[in-house]
């Protein structure tokens, strides 16, 4: 899988988990028939999206992204190609955290509420890393794919020759 498109499917899973979450938090607490929870939800998620689009906005690769890509395996052939185990393999505690928050909202729809907070501000962060991991590979003429590792190590990325973009520049004004 192009670790691009992993980038991409992280920050749209994280972002659908979240409404997940927040349409069970909202059911619960009206269940319960908890307004101040609603409420008090409704601030949390406002300020999480705030700080989120604030913290995210730059196009920079994080310090993450652009570790993992400095270190990758450079390879003449293109890896195993299975974008669903790649997504289970490295977007498990995503999943795992739905179901364990969706499960306890049940009983105690808080949990979903902060879990929803967190899950926002985790996809706004993330949401230009993929533009940037696109532009290094055009830039460098390059494509990275995730390497199969197990689910407990930090991803690893495989580098593959690809089709160097050449955009030209605008020559100066007055020129």
């Amino acid at each position: 899988m192009r670790f691009a498109d992993l980038l991409r499917a992280t920050v749209l899973l994280s972002a659908a988990a979240g409404t997940t979450l927040a349409v069970l938090t909202v059911a619960g607490a009206t269940r319960v028939q908890d307004d101040a929870l609603v409420l008090v939800c409704t601030a949390w998620w406002a300020v999480a999206g705030l700080l989120g689009g604030w913290l995210g906005r730059g196009a920079a690769a994080s310090e993450a992204t652009a570790t993992a890509m400095a270190t990758a395996r450079a390879q003449t052939t293109l890896p195993e190609l299975r974008p669903g185990v790649a997504l289970l393999n490295r977007l498990w505690p995503l999943l795992a955290l739905v179901v364990a928050a969706g499960v306890v909202a049940l009983w105690v729809p808080q949990v979903a509420g902060v879990a929803t907070g967190f899950l926002l501000l985790w996809s706004l962060l993330w949401r230009r890393q993929e533009a940037a991991v696109r532009a290094v590979e055009d830039r460098d003429g390059a494509t990275f794919y995730v390497e199969r590792t197990s689910p407990f190590e930090p991803v690893k990325l495989v580098r593959v020759p690809g089709f160097r973009r050449e955009v030209p520049t605008q020559p100066a004004e007055g020129v």
